[in-house]
């Protein structure tokens, strides 16, 4: 099919899609278009490379029966604070209950704010949320990942190794087979907090913490590294510091110290994006890349990948107003998902079509293929 032929076809689909989203629309893609959509995240492939981010949109168990039948990648679960097995948690502040999430626009993007931060349930009903994300998981309808924070010591004190075997055994025996594929979270309220005042208790965190995890049980590990409050050089130290993990998910949201919120936006986007096409000589192997930070386009997906993200994943896009999406019908993870690469503008497949276009994407045995944008990555600047 022609460039030109392809877009009439995406016009088509992107009219006809606002109604129903076929649930394998990347098959679609693939047969239409000849574009495979593949993508990875912690050594996984992916039909696609869209997820969903932890937070408030990840739960329960009827929130990720949804995002499966409407064909997301993968969700990662709200946070679960760390415990010993007496139930203490070194990391308490962080199991407060969330208030009402505020969505709000912020320049020509969104954001949406709220004063919680992680799971505040018991321990033992988190574990019954991974048992449902294991279950969907190997039903191979949706790719699930639990989120743990666990004790972050100050520079002159020891970790708190019973907090970190008592939570990952009890998630590697809820999960139940090898390896557990978990994310430790450096969310956006630590970098507003007084323990991240100081850059070598942070880069000692960073360079520990998987070794910490990995010693109670085989876990495949992504650090979602947070947006600290010092200039870009040290986002880049943080990431050759946190060079053991198996992926790094860049950046978490930046924090206002005066409101004491996270928030997104373009401001996120333009940060992150900024920090990882820094030239770095960070092994192009190993620890991957997911993007997160404002991503409510196709081409955002793109920005990213060109910066070496092999899957991205989203929280506020999946929550603007239903009259923000272009679809009418079905959940807001369908109508993001229609938006995000079926757009005749910025859509993923008429990003990539468009590179294809101009010389700067070409097929493989016919094929255009995602991952083949971050080749680019690896180029010098």
């Amino acid at each position: 099919m022609s460039n030109s032929g392809s877009l009439a076809s995406l016009t088509r689909d992107f009219e006809r899609f606002k109604r129903e989203l076929p649930r394998d629309f990347p098959a679609h893609v693939r047969d239409t278009y000849r574009i495979d959509l593949s993508a990875r995240y912690l050594g996984r492939s992916l039909p696609h490379p869209v997820g969903k981010g932890s937070g408030q949109l990840s739960l329960n168990s009827g929130q990720l029966e949804s995002d499966a039948e409407a064909g997301l990648a993968f969700a990662v679960l709200k946070t679960v604070i760390g415990q010993d097995a007496s139930g203490d948690q070194s990391m308490a502040a962080w199991a407060i209950h969330e208030t009402k999430m505020k969505v709000e626009r912020r320049g020509p993007g969104w954001t949406v704010t709220w004063k919680g931060r992680g799971w505040d349930r018991s321990f033992e009903d988190y574990l019954t949320l991974v048992r449902a994300g294991r279950d969907v998981t190997r039903a191979g309808r949706l790719l699930v990942v639990p989120s743990v924070k666990y004790h972050l010591p100050r520079l002159d004190e020891p970790f708190r190794d019973d907090e970190y075997a008592f939570t990952t055994r009890a998630l590697a025996k809820a999960w139940g087979e090898s390896p557990l594929l978990l994310e430790k979270d450096f969310s956006p309220t630590l970098a507003g907090d007084r323990l991240a005042d100081e850059k070598q208790q942070i880069l000692r965190w960073l360079r520990e913490v998987p070794q910490r995890i990995r010693a109670h049980a085989d876990v495949r590990l992504a650090m979602k590294l947070m947006n600290a409050r010092f200039d870009d050089d040290f986002q880049v130290e943080m990431m050759a510091a946190a060079s053991s993990a198996d992926a790094l998910v860049v950046f978490n949201r930046l924090f206002d110290s005066t409101a004491g919120v996270a928030y997104g936006g373009p401001e996120l986007s333009e940060r992150n994006l900024r920090v990882l096409a820094r030239p770095s000589d960070r092994p192009t192997v190993r620890p991957s890349l997911c993007g997160t930070g404002n991503v409510s386009s196709g081409r955002r997906i793109v920005e990213y990948a060109l910066r070496g993200c092999s899957s991205v994943q989203l929280h506020t896009f999946f929550q603007v107003p239903l009259d923000a999406y272009p679809a009418t019908d079905g959940s807001r993870t369908q109508r993001a998902l229609h938006a995000l690469i079926f757009d005749r503008r910025d859509g993923l497949v008429a990003v990539m079509l468009e590179r294809e276009a101009a010389g700067l994407l070409s097929r493989r045995d016919g094929e255009l293929h995602f991952l083949d944008l971050l080749s680019d990555a690896h180029r010098p600047r």
